[in-house]
């Protein structure tokens, strides 16, 4: 039986090499045109790929932010307690006072450790906001 093997790999690489002579091999000239048209490819799906993923980030980032604040500002209003204004130019608002724990004496959480109606909205916040893990 070994020396069956050696004749069996000959005749394999004979075959093989008969098999290669039947390809017919692209020119130069085609190679370098299918180059191009398959670089050209990749990077029109790259570009679109970025534009979708900048455009929907940014409608993400935007609208989340301004569902948020309008969430805060109508809790707020329903408190009695008028809704952030921009403390300077750039809009930033200025946090109110809390305690060690995060709470504000606005929202009359302060030093408590119930959670009320707003904890599951806050917590939201916080995951949104990348301050806490879903778990």
């Amino acid at each position: 039986m070994a020396t069956k093997e050696p004749k069996n790999n000959k005749r394999f690489f004979k075959e093989f090499k008969a098999e290669l002579k039947k390809v017919i091999w692209p020119t130069p000239k085609q190679i370098v045109n299918n180059t191009i048209a398959v670089v050209t490819i990749v990077l029109i799906a790259a570009s679109i790929v970025f534009v979708l993923d900048f455009t929907f980030r940014f409608l993400s980032e935007s609208g989340i932010g301004s569902i948020k604040h309008s969430i805060h500002d109508n809790k707020k209003r329903e408190e009695g307690i008028p809704p952030e204004t921009p403390d300077n130019e750039e809009g930033e608002t200025t946090p109110p006072p809390s305690d060690e724990n995060g709470k504000t004496p606005e929202d009359g959480t302060a030093g408590d450790e119930t959670s009320g109606e707003g904890a599951q909205e806050d917590w939201l916040f916080r995951v949104i906001e990348g301050k806490e893990s879903w778990a």
